[in-house]
Protein backbone atom coordinates (compact mmCIF):
# COMPACT_ATOMS: atom_id res chain seq x y z
CA UNK A 1 0.00 0.00 0.00
CA UNK A 2 3.08 2.13 0.82
CA UNK A 3 4.67 1.46 -2.25
CA UNK A 4 1.28 2.32 -4.12
CA UNK A 5 0.95 5.86 -2.64
CA UNK A 6 4.88 6.55 -3.40
CA UNK A 7 4.34 5.60 -6.75
CA UNK A 8 1.13 7.70 -7.46
CA UNK A 9 2.70 10.71 -6.09
CA UNK A 10 5.70 10.10 -8.34
CA UNK A 11 3.67 9.90 -11.40
CA UNK A 12 2.06 12.71 -10.10
CA UNK A 13 5.49 14.96 -10.12
CA UNK A 14 5.92 13.61 -13.34
CA UNK A 15 3.04 14.82 -15.48
CA UNK A 16 3.20 18.15 -13.24
CA UNK A 17 6.70 18.44 -15.11
CA UNK A 18 5.38 17.94 -18.47
CA UNK A 19 2.62 20.32 -18.05
CA UNK A 20 5.67 22.71 -17.44
CA UNK A 21 7.70 22.21 -20.04
CA UNK A 22 5.61 22.04 -22.45
CA UNK A 23 3.64 25.58 -21.11
CA UNK A 24 7.68 26.48 -21.07
CA UNK A 25 7.92 25.91 -24.69
CA UNK A 26 5.12 28.16 -25.61
CA UNK A 27 6.61 30.77 -22.96
CA UNK A 28 9.54 30.62 -25.29
CA UNK A 29 7.86 31.16 -28.22
CA UNK A 30 5.80 33.93 -27.37
CA UNK A 31 9.20 35.17 -25.43
CA UNK A 32 11.30 35.30 -28.81
CA UNK A 33 8.29 36.62 -31.03
CA UNK A 34 7.83 39.68 -28.33
CA UNK A 35 12.10 39.87 -28.88
CA UNK A 36 11.75 40.57 -32.66
CA UNK A 37 8.48 42.94 -32.28
CA UNK A 38 11.21 45.03 -29.81
CA UNK A 39 14.17 44.99 -32.12
CA UNK A 40 11.41 46.46 -35.10
CA UNK A 41 10.30 48.87 -32.89
CA UNK A 42 14.23 50.26 -31.70
CA UNK A 43 14.97 49.91 -35.26
CA UNK A 44 12.51 52.64 -36.03
CA UNK A 45 13.24 54.80 -33.06
CA UNK A 46 16.75 54.64 -33.83
CA UNK A 47 15.99 56.17 -37.41
CA UNK A 48 14.10 58.29 -36.30
CA UNK A 49 16.94 59.82 -34.12
CA UNK A 50 19.35 59.57 -36.73
CA UNK A 51 20.98 56.68 -35.10
CA UNK A 52 20.17 53.64 -37.95
CA UNK A 53 23.79 54.34 -39.81
CA UNK A 54 26.18 52.47 -38.14
CA UNK A 55 26.34 48.89 -39.68
CA UNK A 56 27.50 47.55 -36.53
CA UNK A 57 23.93 47.95 -34.91
CA UNK A 58 22.42 45.67 -37.81
CA UNK A 59 25.15 43.53 -37.07
CA UNK A 60 23.95 43.46 -33.01
CA UNK A 61 20.30 43.03 -34.32
CA UNK A 62 21.27 39.68 -36.56
CA UNK A 63 23.01 38.08 -34.04
CA UNK A 64 20.15 38.77 -31.55
CA UNK A 65 17.73 36.89 -34.21
CA UNK A 66 20.06 34.04 -34.44
CA UNK A 67 20.36 33.74 -30.70
CA UNK A 68 16.92 33.73 -30.51
CA UNK A 69 16.20 30.88 -33.12
CA UNK A 70 18.93 29.31 -31.36
CA UNK A 71 17.12 29.44 -27.78
CA UNK A 72 13.90 27.73 -29.36
CA UNK A 73 15.56 25.14 -30.30
CA UNK A 74 17.57 24.71 -27.44
CA UNK A 75 13.98 24.60 -25.60
CA UNK A 76 12.55 21.99 -27.64
CA UNK A 77 15.53 19.70 -27.13
CA UNK A 78 15.36 19.97 -22.95
CA UNK A 79 11.28 18.90 -23.35
CA UNK A 80 12.33 16.22 -26.07
CA UNK A 81 14.49 14.74 -23.60
CA UNK A 82 12.15 15.32 -20.64
CA UNK A 83 9.93 13.36 -23.19
CA UNK A 84 12.08 10.58 -23.19
CA UNK A 85 12.43 10.53 -19.52
CA UNK A 86 9.00 10.29 -19.11
CA UNK A 87 8.28 7.14 -21.45
CA UNK A 88 10.79 5.34 -19.33
CA UNK A 89 9.45 5.86 -16.63
CA UNK A 90 6.08 4.49 -17.43
CA UNK A 91 7.90 1.73 -18.91
CA UNK A 92 9.93 0.71 -15.66
CA UNK A 93 6.43 1.51 -13.52
CA UNK A 94 4.12 -1.07 -15.98
CA UNK A 95 6.88 -3.36 -15.84
CA UNK A 96 6.80 -3.27 -11.72
CA UNK A 97 3.01 -3.64 -11.75
CA UNK A 98 3.17 -6.85 -14.22
CA UNK A 99 5.78 -8.40 -11.95
CA UNK A 100 4.36 -7.16 -8.59
CA UNK A 101 1.65 -9.35 -6.95
CA UNK A 102 -1.43 -8.42 -4.66
CA UNK A 103 -1.68 -5.41 -3.44
CA UNK A 104 -4.06 -2.34 -3.59
CA UNK A 105 -6.63 -3.07 -6.59
CA UNK A 106 -7.59 0.29 -6.22
CA UNK A 107 -3.73 2.30 -5.84
CA UNK A 108 -3.03 0.21 -8.95
CA UNK A 109 -5.77 1.30 -10.86
CA UNK A 110 -5.13 5.12 -10.49
CA UNK A 111 -1.43 4.18 -11.21
CA UNK A 112 -2.46 2.78 -14.48
CA UNK A 113 -4.73 5.67 -14.76
CA UNK A 114 -1.81 8.28 -14.15
CA UNK A 115 0.24 6.59 -16.65
CA UNK A 116 -2.63 6.59 -19.32
CA UNK A 117 -2.71 10.42 -18.46
CA UNK A 118 1.16 11.23 -18.92
CA UNK A 119 1.18 9.04 -21.57
CA UNK A 120 -1.61 11.69 -23.52
CA UNK A 121 0.41 14.28 -22.56
CA UNK A 122 3.71 13.32 -23.92
CA UNK A 123 2.41 12.37 -26.99
CA UNK A 124 0.57 15.76 -27.44
CA UNK A 125 3.75 17.64 -26.10
CA UNK A 126 5.42 16.69 -29.72
CA UNK A 127 6.90 14.19 -32.23
CA UNK A 128 10.34 12.63 -31.62
CA UNK A 129 13.21 14.74 -33.01
CA UNK A 130 13.58 15.42 -36.96
CA UNK A 131 16.50 13.76 -39.04
CA UNK A 132 19.30 16.66 -39.21
CA UNK A 133 18.57 18.64 -43.12
CA UNK A 134 21.26 17.79 -45.31
CA UNK A 135 23.63 20.43 -47.53
CA UNK A 136 20.69 20.42 -50.30
CA UNK A 137 17.49 20.06 -48.48
CA UNK A 138 17.66 22.48 -45.81
CA UNK A 139 14.78 25.17 -44.99
CA UNK A 140 14.53 29.18 -44.00
CA UNK A 141 13.46 29.38 -40.52
CA UNK A 142 13.14 32.93 -40.00
CA UNK A 143 13.21 36.09 -42.59
CA UNK A 144 14.33 39.54 -41.74
CA UNK A 145 13.03 41.35 -44.86
CA UNK A 146 13.95 44.81 -44.06
CA UNK A 147 18.10 43.42 -43.31
CA UNK A 148 17.66 41.32 -46.07
CA UNK A 149 18.64 38.37 -43.40
CA UNK A 150 17.72 35.01 -42.89
CA UNK A 151 18.25 32.20 -40.65
CA UNK A 152 18.68 28.94 -42.58
CA UNK A 153 18.16 25.18 -40.23
CA UNK A 154 21.92 24.47 -41.60
CA UNK A 155 24.71 25.33 -39.65
CA UNK A 156 28.79 23.82 -38.39
CA UNK A 157 26.85 20.35 -37.95
CA UNK A 158 26.33 20.49 -41.45
CA UNK A 159 29.57 21.84 -42.68
CA UNK A 160 28.12 25.20 -43.35
CA UNK A 161 31.27 28.03 -42.95
CA UNK A 162 31.16 31.75 -43.20
CA UNK A 163 31.32 33.12 -47.00
CA UNK A 164 29.18 29.84 -48.28
CA UNK A 165 27.16 31.03 -51.02
CA UNK A 166 23.69 29.56 -50.92
CA UNK A 167 20.04 29.86 -53.02
CA UNK A 168 16.31 30.10 -51.64
CA UNK A 169 14.69 27.58 -54.14
CA UNK A 170 10.57 26.86 -53.97
CA UNK A 171 10.05 23.73 -55.92
CA UNK A 172 12.13 24.04 -58.92
CA UNK A 173 12.68 27.58 -59.69
CA UNK A 174 15.48 29.63 -57.27
CA UNK A 175 14.18 32.30 -55.42
CA UNK A 176 17.63 34.23 -54.34
CA UNK A 177 21.29 33.59 -54.18
CA UNK A 178 22.63 34.53 -50.56
CA UNK A 179 25.65 34.29 -48.63
CA UNK A 180 26.44 33.31 -45.64
CA UNK A 181 27.66 35.40 -42.58
CA UNK A 182 27.16 33.85 -39.28
CA UNK A 183 27.19 30.15 -38.18
CA UNK A 184 26.21 28.33 -34.85
CA UNK A 185 25.70 24.44 -34.31
CA UNK A 186 22.43 24.28 -36.11
CA UNK A 187 21.70 27.37 -37.87
CA UNK A 188 23.29 29.81 -39.90
CA UNK A 189 22.55 33.42 -41.15
CA UNK A 190 22.98 34.51 -44.31
CA UNK A 191 22.22 37.85 -46.47
CA UNK A 192 20.51 38.20 -49.33
CA UNK A 193 22.87 39.02 -52.47
CA UNK A 194 20.36 38.99 -55.38
CA UNK A 195 16.72 38.06 -55.68
CA UNK A 196 16.02 36.29 -59.03
CA UNK A 197 12.50 38.32 -58.92
CA UNK A 198 11.61 41.23 -57.39
CA UNK A 199 7.68 40.00 -57.44
CA UNK A 200 8.90 36.90 -55.38
CA UNK A 201 9.79 37.44 -51.28
CA UNK A 202 11.43 34.83 -49.58
CA UNK A 203 9.17 32.55 -47.26
CA UNK A 204 9.75 30.78 -43.57
CA UNK A 205 9.58 26.82 -45.31
CA UNK A 206 11.67 27.66 -48.27
CA UNK A 207 14.16 25.43 -49.42
CA UNK A 208 17.79 26.23 -48.55
CA UNK A 209 21.01 24.88 -50.39
CA UNK A 210 24.82 25.19 -50.50
CA UNK A 211 25.23 26.55 -53.87
CA UNK A 212 28.99 25.08 -55.06
CA UNK A 213 28.74 26.29 -58.56
CA UNK A 214 28.48 30.25 -57.26
CA UNK A 215 30.87 32.99 -57.63
CA UNK A 216 29.76 36.05 -55.98
CA UNK A 217 31.12 38.92 -54.09
CA UNK A 218 30.13 39.56 -50.72
CA UNK A 219 28.30 42.90 -51.07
Amino acid sequence: MEQSEQLRRQLAIAQETVKALTSSLAESNAEAEELRRKYSDLELRMEALGLASASKDRAKLEQRLLSAVSDLQLAQKERDEYRDQMLRLNEAVLCYLKTSQGGDAKARMDVEAQLRSINTLVTKSGTGPEPEPALMDGSVISVKEEWSFLVGNLGEKQGVKIGMPMRVMRGDRRIATLRVVDVRQKICGAVVQEMDSKKEKIKVGDRLQVDAQADVSLK
